[in-house]
């Protein structure tokens, strides 16, 4: 396991070429984003990077976003980009600290620990005039090795308890006006508001102006001010489960690497029947 979740965007130019670095970029973007994250790779990726699909390598049959895969899906999908066991995966994201995060913790959730995410993302690597390419990326399959760590994991009668028992905090990286149900949900059919008890900390706050993530001092004051003891158990939750894994990231930066994310977060507890919803 690295010492950190995240890296640098001089490091990883220091090791660009070394044969053991797995390069991912794992860009997704909201509807109202109005971005292909498949067309923006194809245009402009750094050199030596495969394209991991967050809605595809996902859970089938089911009306919720980009659910956790099965595990023989993620393994299959994975060999075919070339990833196996003892790989570096440093994954990226379009957008600075965000997607990234949410194939991270999947990766982790599958059983592979050696996966850190690049701090500040593409915009940061462009910005410092880095390489990009538009060059598709050769790969063979590598054999990946599935062991899935569920304690990574909560589902929403494990999230419903924790609410209930107080043994979990729970955590919402939503929009401040979203948790409180002051705007609507950006995905019809669902309540406004959040679950009774739940603390609130928008991803947001935890990205500087030039999209890196903030420093551990900055982490710790604002899961503090949110009410959140993080020497405590956590589970971490959101709109659809994207920005609940920046929360598990930062928190890992601070030594709790093992947050739990609530994978199906409000896109199914906010239509989920019996599920209680406070405003405010």
């Amino acid at each position: 396991m690295p010492d950190d979740p995240l890296v640098t965007t001089a490091w990883l130019a220091e090791r660009l070429d070394a044969p053991d670095i797995k390069l991912v970029d794992a860009s997704w973007y909201l509807p109202a984003e109005d971005r292909d994250p498949k067309a923006e790779y194809a245009a402009a990726h750094i050199p030596g990077a495969v394209f991991f699909d967050i809605d595809e390598i996902s859970t089938e049959g089911t009306d919720l976003p980009h659910m956790l895969p099965l595990p023989a899906k993620f393994g299959s999908r994975v060999q075919k980009l070339g990833i196996g066991d003892g790989a570096r995966i440093v994954i990226y994201d379009g957008w600075g600290v965000r997607s990234a995060a949410r194939a991270w913790w999947t990766f982790r959730v599958m059983g592979h620990e050696d996966v850190v995410v690049l701090d500040g993302g593409l915009p940061k690597w462009i910005a410092e005039g880095r390489p990009v390419t538009d060059r598709a990326t050769p790969v063979r399959d590598r054999h990946f090795t599935v062991r899935v760590a569920n304690d990574l994991v909560r589902d929403r009668g494990q999230v419903a308890r924790s609410l209930d028992t107080k043994r979990e905090q729970v955590v919402d990286a939503r929009p401040a006006a979203r948790f409180r149900g002051e705007t609507p949900e950006p995905r019809p059919g669902l309540k406004a508001g959040h679950m009774p008890g739940a603390f609130s900390l928008p991803m947001s706050e935890l990205i500087a102006p030039d999209g890196t993530m903030k420093p551990k001092a900055s982490l710790e004051k604002l899961f503090s001010d949110a009410g959140v003891d993080i020497r405590k158990p956590v589970v971490t939750s959101c709109g659809s489960g994207i920005t609940a894994c920046v929360l598990a990231l930062g928190l890992a930066r601070l030594g709790r690497w093992r947050t739990a994310v609530y994978d199906g977060s409000w896109a199914e507890w906010g239509q989920a029947e019996g599920c209680p919803v406070v405003t405010g």
